[in-house]
């Protein structure tokens, strides 16, 4: 008799915490829109738990107050998507980094050989159409990551001596 009153007490309590949650909604990159009680970049609050005043007070029937009272969620909202615009640049620019690396890796290297299959000791090369093929897809991914296309490469640049290993 006293488990079903515990079962039903823990129940409504879950319920209640979370008709009390903040919610959020925010739309994905196909389009479609999703909600969750946790802030995703880009996500707007729709539902808060917190009290909403009842009356104003008499010192917050000034226009001023009033005013900061109303551009407080709007200066939130602009801060948080300078922020959220800051974060994108600097994944951007890591990406772009990263693409203009693996290009110049690709244009530096003779021989680029594929990913092997676990377990394999022996590294396979790809052929020299593969090799064209994989350094005009890096010099697109530069082009996507960076916005333009990487430099040409100078064909007069000498080709640096390799150095000897040291023992």
């Amino acid at each position: 008799m006293l488990r079903p009153v515990i079962v039903s007490a823990l129940i409504a309590a879950g319920l209640c915490s979370v008709a009390h949650a903040d919610v959020y909604r925010w739309v994905d990159d196909k389009g479609e829109p999703h909600y969750s009680d946790r802030w995703v970049p880009g996500s707007e609050l729709i539902k808060s738990d917190k009290p909403h005043p009842q009356t104003p007070t008499p010192s917050s029937a000034s226009s001023p107050t009033t005013t900061q009272h109303a551009a407080s969620p709007a200066a939130a909202d602009r801060a948080n998507e300078e922020a959220v615009k800051q974060d994108v640049a600097k994944t951007r620019d890591v990406q772009c980094k990263q693409a203009k690396d693996r290009y110049q890796k690709a244009i530096d290297a003779r021989r680029i050989s594929k990913p092997s299959q676990p377990g394999d000791t022996e590294k396979v090369y790809m052929t020299d159409a593969e090799s064209d093929a994989y350094r005009a897809q890096a010099r697109s991914d530069v082009t996507l990551a960076c916005g333009s296309a990487p430099p040409p490469v100078s064909i007069d640049t000498p080709i640096p001596e390799p150095k000897p290993l040291q023992e």
